[in-house]
């Protein structure tokens, strides 16, 4: 089943945490493996999906694609 944009956006912050603490080497989120280096993707992620979320009014309910 798709996700709503706020299980993407969990998914994305769960990446850039785990990857920004250090704790592992790269992390996937869908079928996309991110490293340090791709760190610019995940925030630009994350800044897209939060716009997302403020434009969405069901609560970021909406249903997506990933």
């Amino acid at each position: 089943m798709p996700e709503t944009y706020i299980q993407q956006l969990t998914r994305v912050q769960e990446a850039i945490a785990a990857i920004e603490a250090g704790t592992v080497a790269s992390y996937t989120v869908g079928n996309q493996s991110f490293t340090k280096h791709d760190l610019r993707t995940l925030y630009d992620r994350e800044e897209r999906l939060l716009r997302k979320l403020a434009r969405s009014d069901d609560s970021g309910r909406r249903v997506v694609h990933v």
